[in-house]
């Protein structure tokens, strides 16, 4: 049955977001090793290119359960500051935890939401940084500008998205078949999405039209690796909001039947007792 193409409303869209996040907030952290693992190497690689380095000042934000925060903290240490935010409370308490825990003093947390940094009273900081957050903002130009409003003269962004859909099939199949089951419409150009800046040439046109120079975007091998197909679709049914925001208009028959055949399609990528689930990110920096 076709269905009107719906009008998007970014409020509406962040609030289902963070309370998405509230609600996975305690899988997204348990998931920490797993995270460490797949987008470790893409994290350096990030904190290389925004030059993070002893004494630095960063600000991370949608730093989520803080796993990227812990490892610039690190890089900084005692000498530097990290600053993570979120617009979901409940996640960043874990941040907050997993600082305390690690015996980081030179991490604070607080809440905000990643278009309005303006309402963050900082020092300028060295860079900023944001690990798969960036595709969610309904207004990235917005949310780029606040961060280069906080970098010091040549200080430098940084952020990690995915590529494009057909280069994620661990995460582009579930979305595809959902949204067929749910009937959903494609989204809109520049609509907010995991596949929104999978263009480098859109997420540099994003970089340049919020003032930002020196653009770098490098692509990075990134397959998740688990023991099954099974162990993958726990995964993203704990973790990825999104996919339970597509799913919400269906019965819990049809929602159990759309994660039955999601199991079954990634099961493609079993091979002898593991799971390597395709993934591409593309790390980007740019200087203030």
């Amino acid at each position: 049955m076709d269905q009107q193409q719906p009008t998007f409303d970014p409020v509406k869209f962040k609030e289902t977001t963070r309370k998405q996040w509230d609600s996975a907030a305690e899988a997204w952290n348990r998931w920490g090793p797993l995270l460490s693992r797949w987008l470790g190497p893409a994290t350096e690689l990030m904190l290389d290119m925004t030059d993070v380095k002893r004494g630095s000042r960063v600000l991370d934000v949608a730093a989520g359960a803080g796993e990227q925060t812990l490892t610039a903290a690190r890089r900084v240490g005692p000498e530097g500051y990290v600053l993570a935010t979120d617009i979901s409370a409940g996640i960043l308490d874990f941040a907050a935890s997993n600082a305390k825990l690690a015996g980081h003093g030179n991490i604070d947390t607080t809440v905000a939401d990643g278009e309005m940094l303006g309402a963050i009273s900082a020092a300028p900081f060295d860079a900023v940084i944001s690990r798969v957050g960036l595709i969610y903002f309904p207004d990235q130009n917005k949310a780029l500008g606040g961060m280069r409003d906080h970098l010091k003269p040549e200080g430098r962004v940084g952020a990690i998205v995915y590529s494009t859909a057909d280069k994620n099939p661990f995460f582009s199949i579930p979305v595809g078949i959902i949204r067929r089951r749910a009937a959903l419409p494609a989204p809109l150009p520049g609509q907010p999405g995991p596949f929104s800046l999978g263009d480098p040439t859109v997420l540099a046109k994003r970089l340049i039209d919020a003032g930002f120079r020196n653009v770098r975007i490098e692509r990075i091998d990134a397959p998740v690796r688990l023991h099954s197909a099974l162990e993958c679709l726990q995964f993203e049914q704990e973790s990825f909001g999104a996919l339970h925001q597509m799913l919400a208009g269906l019965s819990a028959r049809e929602q159990d039947d759309a994660w039955a055949e999601i199991e079954e399609a990634l099961g493609q990528f079993e091979r002898d007792g593991q799971f390597a689930g395709p993934c591409e990110m593309l790390v980007a920096a740019a200087t203030r």
